[in-house]
């Protein structure tokens, strides 16, 4: 997956703007007055949360943002205004008055999270202010240049409190809505593109699911029922459950990384949904590149957003692990990281000189015995030394190509030598599969992969197809 570039693509996000404190510094000692721990503040931190923090991400991404939300007439709306607009994001506040800004406040020390306090007051009950948001969102669909994609982040403070009317505003310009929601009704979102709730979120409106076939099932159905296009569930280190009201689904894998702090990863998922569609992509790629996004703001302190250079280059990093030739080195430290996330490698090696119908089958059944299968090729002098002059009839770089175009290879591999040994020292896969008549014990490498605990497998092959057979008839068709 590659990320293109965002400059036409322009985002309007609506709902709860916030704005995040952080007191940060050591705790080595406990309060006489209560069991609590007395932080020494060194250091204070203020950040676009909520809606803001979408719009931060937006724009940090490389696409044009607006953001359109409700702020008092205070310091802290100005401290918004001027975090997002260095960044890029064009604010039109609506200013409330006599209503404080929200602010939450988070005490933290030694990487921990010790409290947080929320200063909040609920929204006046005024129609007049909805209608005033209502106009501000009409105004940016009619503007020269249109939006790509609304996002509406509905923390159920009082900005999202009529979801219908903004979502028909976006349907009446043919622009598609990502909904973050709380504890609304999935009725009021009717007609959304895409409903993103947690898991938490999403029991809440339809019970705790027993299985994953289950949560499926369900998302599926409420898609159908309330007119969506699909919903993304978020599931912490489960990744993300994609479902859509036809019965197509998918699961997305939450990458391998070390989780600092989950505070805003649903804001920056919600932010890359809305480019994915603006880009037109599928409901899946959407996802992925979304949960790409978190996994990488998840790393960081606090909320966070990512970068539009930071996630290209995740992408082509998780494009060339799976896909596509690597260097040994390479490969090593691919397999290493999938290695700890307990995924089982398959190894496989061979010339591979003329793809064909016995090779593929071979290939496919490998796969199935693992999470991975990595294809090792000979390089064309190492072919030429094994198969004599003439031979290989493929140069190394368009086997190679073939072979990673497999549905069933997720890594291809070259090496010099005539036999796999010394790859399979640095690369220790669980299990290396071989085709033919062997005994398993007669394979090439056989010795070193069952020395350090791993399995040795022979599979079959289809009769009358190979390689070989398959030259000498191109060379004497008669």
């Amino acid at each position: 997956m590659k990320l293109p570039s965002l400059q036409g693509v322009h985002v309007l996000v609506v709902g709860d703007v916030m704005l995040d404190r952080y007191w940060s510094g050591p705790a080595h000692r406990v309060s006489q007055e209560a069991p609590v721990p007395v932080v020494h503040v060194q250091q204070t931190d203020e950040r676009p949360g909520g809606a803001a923090n979408v719009a931060l991400n937006v724009a940090s991404l490389g696409a044009r943002c607006t953001l359109v939300g409700m702020v008092g007439n205070d310091a802290e709306a100005g401290a918004l205004r001027g975090r997002l607009e260095a960044a890029g994001v064009v604010c039109d506040f609506v200013s409330v008055t006599g209503w404080p800004t929200v602010v939450k406040l988070r005490m933290v020390s030694q990487r921990q999270q010790l409290l947080r306090a929320d200063f909040e007051q609920a929204l006046p009950e005024d129609q007049q202010l909805h209608q005033k948001l209502l106009g501000r969102v009409q105004g940016h669909l009619d503007a020269a240049g249109g939006v790509s994609a609304v996002v509406l982040q509905d923390y159920d403070k009082g900005a999202v409190a009529e979801p219908e009317d903004l979502i028909d505003a976006a349907a009446g310009h043919g622009v598609p809505v990502v909904v973050d929601p709380k504890s609304k009704p999935w009725s009021r979102y009717a007609g959304a593109a895409v409903l993103k709730p947690n898991g938490e979120e999403f029991a809440a409106q339809v019970g705790a699911p027993e299985s994953d076939e289950q949560l499926l099932t369900l998302a599926g159905s409420a898609c159908a029922e309330h007119r969506i296009g699909f919903m993304a569930v978020t599931r912490g280190e489960r990744g993300i459950a994609v479902a859509e009201a036809g019965g197509a689904h998918a699961h997305v894998p939450a990458l391998p990384v070390e989780v600092y702090d989950e505070t805003g990863a649903g804001d920056t998922v919600a932010a890359a949904l809305a480019l994915g569609l603006s880009l037109g992509w599928t409901s899946v790629r959407c996802a992925e590149l979304a949960n790409m996004a978190a996994g990488l703001v998840v790393a960081k302190a606090g909320t966070a957003a990512v970068s539009g250079p930071e996630l290209a280059v995740a992408l082509s990093a998780r494009t060339h692990g799976s896909r596509g030739p690597l260097s040994q080195d390479q490969l090593r430290d691919v397999l290493a990281k999938a290695r700890d996330a307990g995924e089982r490698i398959v190894f496989t090696n061979g010339c591979f000189d003329i793809l064909h119908a016995g090779h593929v089958a071979y290939l496919e059944e490998a796969r199935a015995l693992g999470d991975r299968l990595v294809v090792a090729v000979n390089d064309d002098a190492s072919v030429t030394r094994i198969k004599g002059p003439g031979r290989p009839v493929n140069a190394l770089e368009r086997r190679l190509k073939v072979l990673a175009g497999l549905q069933c290879v997720d890594h291809v591999v070259d090496f010099a030598e005539d036999t796999p040994e010394a790859l399979l020292r640095l690369l220790q896969p669980d299990l290396l599969v071989k085709g033919g008549d062997y005994a398993p014990d007669q394979v090439v490498g056989a010795d070193i992969v069952e020395g350090y605990g791993g399995e040795v497998r022979v599979l079959g092959l289809v009769e009358d197809v190979s390689t070989s057979g398959i030259v000498e008839r191109l060379r004497d068709p008669e």
